[in-house]
């Protein structure tokens, strides 16, 4: 029997396809022979062995800071953090001082860490082999440093959020958790889409073993604050997304948190009446704000509705965050609307109940 002829493709063919292996993104840094660094980033980055410690990654032939890496001694992995896009792009493109409003600190062999980055690894280049177009690095690994941060991430030519597979989620029966996960992977793209159309920052909330708590943030051209982080806990009845749990989860769910929270002075009888203005009007509006100004620096107005799923149970909330001036939450108003609709659209996705009925029998495709 013939072998099968191999199949012919082009470069842009081949790109499409890696970039369905999603990486980190590192800023390799050095240093040339006269002390001046030189950077770019570069996702070809992988471990090779514990014992010894290798890495390798690989540059092209044509950067332009190649000769410099072909004859370095030592180099840096800078693992960057989820805020460093920024940063990612200037050292992606030629020409310039890379380094220019770029904080560093100096590593071994006087080579450049960049700070703010997730990770760091201080690298000896132990030998490089040809590899096509590209020339690959092998280094040893001598020092290393995490700080906690949130890597960035990279796939499909876009820069992804890293999260956990499990979110943290309270504990459910069968594949409970795995639903909930689709449904945060649905809600992300149409949480994207909505805060590019109205230019506001959104959040997506679910409920975690320790109470309300955010996995995704999209930032408006003017966010509210640097603070933005995913994995922010909130409380349950001073946050909007905190009060659209308390509102539609099961009281045996939220109790102990919510029980906490009265301990600490909040009335039980306007609790109650809040929660049910919430359930009557579909949306929680907290206007004005000053819960977390040591958080984001400012009085904010927010607004919060729930996503369901097809046995009923809340498991998203989708959250609006803005100054107080900014922020409109009129019921009429553009972004209380597409919150609602997004809402709506989601939960039909998912086969849940729906608060604010769509038009179409697709709702997605008009978000």
């Amino acid at each position: 029997m013939n072998a099968p002829a191999a199949q012919t493709f082009d470069a842009r063919a081949l790109r499409q396809v890696l970039g369905a292996f999603v990486t980190g993104v590192t800023v390799i840094t050095t240093v040339d022979k006269n002390g001046k660094p030189h950077g770019l980033t570069a996702n070809s980055f992988t471990s090779v062995s514990l014992d010894p410690p290798l890495i390798l990654w690989s540059q092209s032939l044509t950067a332009p800071s190649h000769p410099v890496f072909r004859e370095s001694e030592r180099f840096v992995v800078n693992i960057l953090a989820d805020d460093q896009v920024e940063i990612s792009n200037k050292f992606a493109r030629g020409g310039g001082d890379k380094f220019a409003g770029c904080v560093t600190r100096t590593g071994l062999g006087g080579v450049p860490l960049i700070e703010g980055c997730a990770a760091y690894l201080e690298c000896r280049r132990i030998n490089s082999f040809p590899g096509g177009d590209h020339l690959v690095f092998l280094g040893q690994v001598e020092r290393i440093e995490r700080t906690g941060l949130q890597p960035l991430v990279f796939g499909g030519g876009k820069y992804l959020v890293a999260q956990p597979h499990d979110l943290g989620l309270m504990a459910a029966p069968g594949g409970a958790n795995i639903a909930r996960l689709k449904a945060v992977r649905l809600a992300t793209r149409a949480l994207v889409e909505l805060s590019d159309e109205l230019d506001e920052t959104l959040g997506l909330g679910v409920w975690g073993n320790k109470g309300p708590t955010i996995v995704r943030w999209e930032e408006a051209s003017q966010p509210v604050s640097d603070n933005l982080r995913t994995g922010l806990v909130l409380p349950v009845l001073t946050s909007a997304t905190g009060l659209a749990f308390a509102a539609w989860l099961p009281r045996e769910t939220t109790a102990p948190f919510i029980e906490a929270e009265l301990a600490q002075g909040m009335d039980l009888l306007q609790v109650e009446q809040e929660l049910a203005q919430v359930r009557a009007t579909g949306i929680v509006r907290l206007v004005g704000t000053d819960k977390f100004s040591d958080l984001y620096g400012t009085n904010i107005s927010a607004a919060s509705v729930p996503v369901f799923d097809n046995t009923g149970a809340m498991v998203l909330a989708l959250t609006a965050i803005g100054s107080s001036q900014r922020l409109d939450l009129g019921e009429g108003s553009p972004l209380v609307m597409g919150l609602r609709h997004c809402a709506a659209a989601l939960s039909f996705r998912l086969g849940g109940r729906s608060l604010s009925a769509p038009a179409s029998n697709d709702p997605l495709q008009a978000i």
